[in-house]
C-alpha cells in the first residue's frame, strides 16, 4: 500500500554518500553483463556518482533503491510505467492471467480485446500486429511499408530516435562534424556494427523544414517508401511540430504515394486517448505503440489501414515472434488503455504534469535563468539556453547547456526528485502523481534552480 502523504514527503530526499548497496550491485553486475547493464541507454552515470542506482521497488508516483533512498519518479521507466508503480487494478488483471498461464504459443482471446480497443482508440487503426519492444515494431511497420509500396529508401528526421536496431538507427544524434549542411544532411549510423546498405536506404531531413523536405522529396522522386516520424521529438527535448507541419507531411505523402509512419512509441496513448493522431487531428498509415501502451510489462504493436495492412494479414509480407501478443503482457495493456481512455484519467496526467511546467518556468524566471520548457503536460523537458529561439530541429539543440541540465538534475535528485539523466530526453508524469508529488517536485525544483543561478 502507498505510504500517507506526510510520510511520503518527509521520506524524501537523498544522500549520494549513502549509496553503497547500488555499488556493490555494479560491481557484481560487471561480473556477468556487459558493461554491468543491460541498455546501452543505462551507460550514463547516475549524478555526481560513478554508478547507476538501482530501484528495488516503486509504489505509486515512488521508487526506493538498494539503500532505500526515496525518489519522486519522473522517469517512469522511459514512460511506460503511465499508471503508476504497482497500480492495484494493472496488479489484478496481471494476477488473473498469471494464474492462467504466461504463453501459448498461439492465439489468445485477450489479443483480440487488446486489437479491438487500439482500433477504437487510434485514428485509422484498422489491424494491428504485436511486437515485444518498440525497436521490433518499428521493424514491422517499415517492412509493411516497403511491401506495400514496392520501394525500399525511407525518410526519417535528424535527431528522431527510432530504436536501435539496423533498419532506421541512423542520424539520431550525429556530430555537428558528421551531419553535413542543413538542407540535404547526412546518413550517419548510429552504432558501429551497421552495414553501409542500410544506412544508404534512410534519407535524413531536418524537422519542421517543409521546403527542404520537399525539395529532398523531389530529389528521390518515385524512390521513398515511407517517411516516418516522432510527432513530438520525445527523445530529443520534445521538440513539438510547428503549426500545420503534420498535416503537411500528410499532404506530401498522399500526393507522392507514399506512406505517413507516426512513430507513438512515446506520445501513443499518452499525449492523448487517440495518441499524436487523436491530439494534433492527422492520421497516418501506420502508426507504433510501445511504453505507455503495456503499463510497464514489454509489448509493442504496429496499426494501420487495412489496404496497407493487408499483405502482412496475407503473409506476403512475413512478420513473426514467439512472444508476440503474449496474454501476460496484453492483459496488462487491455487494462492500461482502458484506463487511459477515461477523459478524467488523462486530465490528471495533464494537470500535474502542467503544474510541474509552470514551476520550472517560473523558477527559472524568477532567478533569471535562461530556460525553455517544451512539450504537453504529460512528457516534457527543460532545456537551458540564453537564446529565447524556439528549438524547431535538432541542430537547434546546439544552443542548449547541458553542463546546467547535469547540475540541475543533480540537484534534483538529491532532493528526492528522480527524471532521465540525459539533457535531451523527457520528463514524464503518470495517473498517480498528485498534489503531494508536484509540491515535491516544486520544492526540489526551486532549491535546483538556486544551486545553478550562479
Amino acid at each position: 500500500m502507498s505510504q500517507t502523504s506526510a510520510e511520503a514527503h518527509t521520506a524524501l530526499g537523498f544522500d549520494p554518500h549513502h549509496t553503497q548497496a547500488s555499488h556493490d550491485w555494479f560491481e557484481r553486475a560487471k561480473r556477468v553483463l556487459a558493461g554491468g547493464i543491460s541498455s546501452s541507454a543505462r551507460a550514463s552515470t547516475t549524478g555526481d556518482l560513478p554508478y547507476p542506482l538501482y530501484i528495488t521497488r516503486g509504489d505509486g508516483p515512488y521508487i526506493w533503491d538498494a539503500d532505500g533512498n526515496q525518489f519522486v519518479d519522473l522517469l517512469l521507466s522511459y514512460g511506460s510505467a503511465i499508471l503508476g508503480h504497482a497500480d492495484a487494478g494493472l496488479c489484478d488483471a496481471v494476477s488473473h492471467q498469471l494464474r492462467l498461464g504466461t504463453m501459448y504459443g498461439t492465439c489468445n482471446t485477450v489479443e483480440v480485446e487488446l486489437a479491438e480497443q487500439i482500433c477504437r482508440m487510434y485514428p485509422g487503426a484498422q489491424l494491428v500486429r504485436y511486437s515485444n519492444s518498440g525497436s521490433e515494431a518499428i521493424m514491422g511497420a517499415v517492412r509493411a511499408a516497403r511491401g506495400f509500396t514496392g520501394k525500399s529508401k525511407i525518410l526519417k528526421f535528424e535527431g528522431h530516435y527510432h530504436g536501435w536496431v539496423d533498419v532506421l538507427a541512423v542520424s539520431n544524434r550525429p556530430a555537428p562534424s558528421e551531419s553535413g549542411p542543413l538542407n540535404a544532411p547526412l546518413s550517419q549510423a548510429h552504432s558501429r556494427g551497421m552495414p553501409s546498405g542500410v544506412v544508404d536506404d534512410v534519407i535524413i531531413c531536418p524537422w519542421n523544414s517543409p521546403e527542404i523536405l520537399k525539395d529532398i522529396l523531389d530529389r528521390h522522386d518515385g524512390q521513398i517508401a515511407a517517411i516516418i516520424a516522432e510527432p513530438i521529438v520525445a527523445n530529443n527535448a520534445c521538440i513539438m511540430p510547428r503549426d500545420g507541419y503534420l498535416a503537411f507531411l500528410r499532404e506530401q505523402c498522399t500526393k507522392r504515394g507514399i506512406l505517413l509512419i507516426f512513430d507513438e512509441i512515446v506520445t501513443g496513448f499518452r499525449i492523448h486517448s487517440g495518441g499524436a493522431a487523436g491530439l494534433f487531428g492527422v492520421v497516418p498509415d501506420l502508426a507504433v505503440f510501445s511504453k505507455a501502451i503495456g503499463g510497464g510489462l514489454p509489448i509493442s504493436a504496429f496499426a494501420g489501414s487495412k489496404p496497407v495492412m493487408d499483405p502482412v494479414a496475407a503473409n506476403t509480407v512475413k512478420h513473426g515472434g514467439t512472444y508476440n501478443g503474449n496474454p501476460l503482457c496484453a492483459a496488462s495493456a487491455l487494462y492500461t488503455l482502458r484506463k487511459l481512455n477515461d477523459p478524467a484519467v488523462q486530465k490528471r496526467i495533464s494537470e500535474s504534469g502542467q503544474a510541474i511546467k509552470e514551476a520550472v518556468r517560473r523558477s527559472a524566471q524568477d532567478r533569471h535563468i535562461g530556460c525553455i520548457v517544451q512539450g504537453p503536460g504529460s512528457m516534457f523537458q527543460v532545456v537551458f539556453t540564453d537564446d529565447p529561439r524556439p528549438l524547431s530541429h535538432y541542430r537547434d539543440l546546439a544552443r542548449a547547456d547541458v553542463k546546467k541540465f547535469a547540475a540541475f538534475r543533480q540537484s534534483l535528485l538529491e532532493h528526492g526528485v528522480f527524471i532521465n539523466s540525459s539533457g535531451l530526453a523527457c520528463w514524464f508524469i503518470s495517473a498517480a502523481h498528485g498534489p503531494d508529488q508536484v509540491l515535491a517536485a516544486q520544492t526540489a525544483i526551486d532549491a535546483a534552480m538556486d544551486t545553478i543561478k550562479n
